[in-house]
């Protein structure tokens, strides 16, 4: 009996955690999106200083590389230092599922439970890089709140045309081309518009979730790949003007200076090991795109 043909859309929902994790496409800001260098006349002020500088903000967006463990570091180092202070309202991550949290948790809760709560996918974002962050935050008693679309929600936002509307012209190239160069060239043209809208519909739902944890006179900590941070291409398009939001971008190695307001801050830590993203991207998509 003939087995039935995989359709491109259904290949892409299969392997579009592979593809993001492996290509970084919402971990790296757009091309075109940041220029230059930041000037080294003198060293950077100590992180909680630079967090300082910050606040006041409803929401401050952390932007990271996935693969950088600095940046997962400066995370947990600032859920200590807003939580010490009284200041931290919620932690939202883009490595958990809108509509799963941590608030039913103790202070003292397992690691286990944590990730039971989260219905954490280690798989896709390993729980040895980012549950210090997670469990800084239930020891505090800071609830830790889920914001991206849920993977089963994909598949319609794909066909969502009215995301199309929501960016100005050239943020969306921006986007499209995001696509092309995270994915290595390896996706079809006529899924980017598709894949766009998935990259824009998760930039709404973490959005949501963080405006809906805002408290008084405390600030929502927001963690997410750094694209998705970015103030005219990501999240922040979401919210309202009168949200008072902050961003600052984390990069390994050289760190580029943002341009038009897209960030308040740039952080830069040392460089990682080199690597052929592209060449695993390649091993990892050739078996199921041939798949008959």
């Amino acid at each position: 009996m003939q087995r039935p043909t995989r359709s491109p859309l259904r290949t892409w929902l299969a392997l579009g955690g592979t593809l993001m994790a492996l290509a970084g496409c919402a971990g790296a800001p757009p091309p075109g999106t940041l220029t230059g260098t930041l000037a080294a006349t003198q060293p950077a002020p100590p992180w909680p200083d630079r967090l300082q500088a910050l606040l006041p903000a409803d929401v401050l967006l952390l932007g990271e590389q996935h693969d950088a463990p600095d940046h997962q570091r400066l995370q947990r180092e600032a859920v200590l230092w807003l939580a010490a202070r009284g200041q931290l309202a919620a932690v939202v991550l883009e490595m958990a599922e809108s509509g799963y949290h941590t608030r039913a948790l103790a202070r003292d809760a397992t690691e286990a439970q944590a990730q039971a709560a989260l219905q954490w996918n280690d798989a896709a974002w390993p729980w040895k890089a980012y549950g210090p962050v997670v469990m800084a935050a239930v020891a505090a008693g800071v609830p830790v709140l889920g914001g991206n679309l849920p993977r089963a929600q994909m598949r319609a936002a794909m066909g969502e045309t009215a995301w199309d509307q929501h960016l100005p012209a050239p943020a969306l190239a921006l986007q499209y081309q995001a696509l092309r160069d995270g994915h290595c060239g390896l996706l079809p043209e006529s899924q980017i518009p598709p894949m766009a809208r998935i990259q824009i519909a998760r930039d709404a739902s973490m959005a949501r979730t963080a405006q809906e944890a805002l408290r008084p006179g405390q600030t929502v900590l927001l963690v997410a790949g750094g694209g998705h941070v970015l103030r005219g291409l990501g999240v922040p398009t979401h919210w309202p003007a009168n949200l008072v939001s902050k961003v600052a971008l984390t990069q390994a190695g050289k760190a580029p200076t943002a341009i038009k307001n897209d960030a308040d801050t740039v952080i830069n830590t040392p460089a990682l090991p080199p690597r052929d993203a592209c060449a695993e991207l390649r091993a990892k998509w050739r078996p199921a795109s041939s798949a008959p």
